[in-house]
């Protein structure tokens, strides 16, 4: 403190004499004899200031933390600096840089990918919980003998891991746990650029058959599928080719299957089905804000038991099935199948038909031919599109223009409807015929949540109908 008052007093000594060589000497010596007596009081005030916090409990506190940090900083300065070539930096910088070290990252899900990009890897799943409530005639009920329940499920609830090893091999594992049980779903190998075949596939997978089928549960407008899925061979096992062609504007898949159970299990010594698809793409713009979809596919089912059975639900899956053939006398089956899609900014058109001729064993049956066709159409209020995967020639992941938050975002929201009609009469085959009319409000909130409102009005051919008003809550990573 007296330091202070020393260079304070040279200071203003020095600013005086500064100042004032041009005064008096008699009146400079008073005026510094006054600013002397001001310092010291001043001094004065100050040093009884500092006494007093020195006794109190705060003074001390910060000395102490002011000590602390003193030290912790001198500690810093004292350590050597990391040897960046000792063996366990040489170790860590090996890793880094290696091509097959894998980078973790969230791309619609949780992914794994090498930093040559060689190996790619994703852990995903879906949930998909259902309220429904029915209102029905009775006479429905009477007739089919069960009641409509009001209900809720799991529709589907799948974990799954997959992904593609050095670029060439890709596979993937899911099971479904919806129902109380583990079914397989898809479980296969593949193999990449295969000379003069493209690309095979190996395992329990889907046929390739109807745009709606091979259109994932995550990303299809409605929650159930249309009528015309009734006669798609869906999962089975077996081989398959596929690969695209004219840059990307068409694609093709032919493979064989054998008819197999929830665990990719058949014994049967003639259920085989071979099966095969063909799409082309006409018309593609703006990166499939714009295109027309057009696909043609057939099967060829042959019947182990030399008998088959077609029946359906109206696509609401928690009610009975409205209409069935039972078991009939067949030897095999042969299916058609034209597909179309329109896609115009946020509008899309859809369309199925698919016909069925079935070769019967049995002369009181005959050979009957069934028929299904499904016509749909959507419009998004908010402005996106449904996008394209050209790959495969299917739809894609739905990804709002702005994500629903608490700062305004809206996320995605479509008004959809759909006309479906199944024939299941023909020859001495009496399965009824079903007409579906579904209406469909979806809120996607991000590209993984979406919220589904479908209300649907059947009218079975036998009498009576059936009104289903659903809701669907879905996470889909």
């Amino acid at each position: 403190m007296n330091r202070i008052v020393s260079v304070l007093i040279v200071i203003i000594l020095g600013c005086s004499s500064t100042t004032s060589l041009a005064q008096d000497p008699t009146a400079r010596e008073r005026e510094l004899e006054e600013l002397v007596r001001n310092l010291a009081d001043r001094i004065d005030q100050l040093e009884s200031r500092l006494g007093q916090l020195k006794g109190t409990k705060t003074a001390g506190n910060t000395e102490a933390r002011v000590e602390q940090l003193e030290q912790s900083i001198q500690q810093i300065k004292n350590e050597r600096p990391p040897d960046v070539n000792s063996e366990e930096w040489t170790k860590i910088k090996k890793w880094v840089n290696d091509g097959t070290t894998l980078r973790p990252h969230w791309k619609d899900g949780l992914q794994f990918t090498a930093n040559d990009g060689s190996v790619k890897l994703k852990i995903g799943g879906r949930i998909q919980h259902d309220f429904a409530y029915f209102a029905e005639d009775g006479s429905v009920e009477r007739r089919l003998g069960e009641n409509f329940d009001d209900g809720t499920e799991f529709r589907r609830a799948r974990l799954y891991f997959s992904g593609t090893i050095y670029d060439d091999i890709d596979f993937k594992v899911q099971y479904d746990f919806a129902g109380g049980d583990a079914d397989f779903k898809d479980v296969y190998l593949g193999m990449r650029g295969v000379p003069y075949v493209g690309n095979v596939r190996i395992g329990q997978f889907k046929e390739p058959f109807s745009l709606d089928e091979l259109t994932s549960s995550n990303y299809i407008t409605f929650m159930e599928r249309s009528l015309v899925t009734t006669f798609a061979p869906s999962r089975n096992t077996g081989v398959m080719f596929y690969d695209t062609v004219n840059d990307k504007r068409m694609t093709w898949a032919a493979g064989v299957f054998r008819q197999t159970d929830d665990f990719g299990n058949g014994t049967g010594g003639r259920d085989y089905n071979a099966t095969a698809r063909l799409t082309a793409l006409p018309l593609y713009e703006n990166d499939g804000k714009r295109l027309l979809h057009l696909g043609v596919a057939f099967t060829h089912q042959n019947y182990e038991g030399d008998s088959v059975r077609f029946r359906a639900r109206p696509e609401a899956h928690l009610t009975p099935r409205l209409v069935d053939t039972g078991n009939f006398s067949a030897e095999y089956g042969d299916f058609i199948l034209a597909e179309a899609a329109w896609i115009s900014g946020p509008f899309s058109l859809q369309g199925e038909y698919v016909h069925a001729f079935i070769e019967g064993r049995d002369q009181r049956i005959g050979d009957p031919n069934f028929w299904a066709a499904s016509v749909q159409a959507s419009y998004f209020l908010t402005g996106e599109h449904r996008p394209y995967k050209t790959s495969s020639g299917s739809f894609n992941r739905i990804k709002p223009l702005s994500n629903y938050d608490r700062n305004g975002g809206t996320g995605a929201w479509e008004l959809a409807a759909r006309l479906s009609y199944l024939n299941l009469n023909d020859d001495g085959v009496e399965g009824g015929r079903l007409k579906d009319l579904t209406l469909g409000l979806n809120w996607y909130l991000n590209p993984n949540v979406r919220t589904m409102w479908n209300y649907v009005f059947a009218d079975p051919s036998h009498g009576g109908e059936v009104n289903a008003f659903m809701w669907r809550f879905q996470v889909a990573f």
